[in-house]
């Protein structure tokens, strides 16, 4: 390629067509210099922050009563008790992801309760 002369694009813009700066064609519109685009594999990805603030939310509100339970189908236990949590979290959570998710938070806080209560 030839080097970039001061009307073409930057080289990480190849594949973009500029504007021409005139108000007809396919190129048209304002000429404006592309600023490089962020690191798409950052995204979704839980911040340090965001997850203290979450801790603490969680604590001082506790439980939504769906969550609570889901708390009490693991009490109660039973062979298929996984599979039910499974079932009742998905119809509340509409995908089976968040489902499984959601049942193993509620596990761990489960466990979290229960450590609790036996070093108390």
């Amino acid at each position: 390629p030839s080097p970039p002369t001061s009307s073409s694009p930057p080289p990480f813009y190849k594949f973009i067509k500029m504007a021409t700066g005139l108000a007809q064609g396919i190129e048209k519109g304002h000429k404006v210099t592309k600023i490089a685009q962020s690191r798409p594999g950052r995204k979704g990805r839980s911040q340090k922050r965001v997850k203290q603030c979450r801790e603490i939310v969680r604590e001082v509100v506790g439980l939504s009563p769906y969550e609570r339970r889901i708390l009490d189908m693991i009490a109660t236990g039973g062979a298929a008790a996984d599979k039910r949590i499974y079932k009742f979290a998905k119809r509340r959570l509409g995908s089976h992801k968040r489902a499984v998710q959601k049942r193993e938070d509620i596990k761990a806080v489960s466990s979290a309760a229960r450590a609790k209560k036996a070093a108390a």
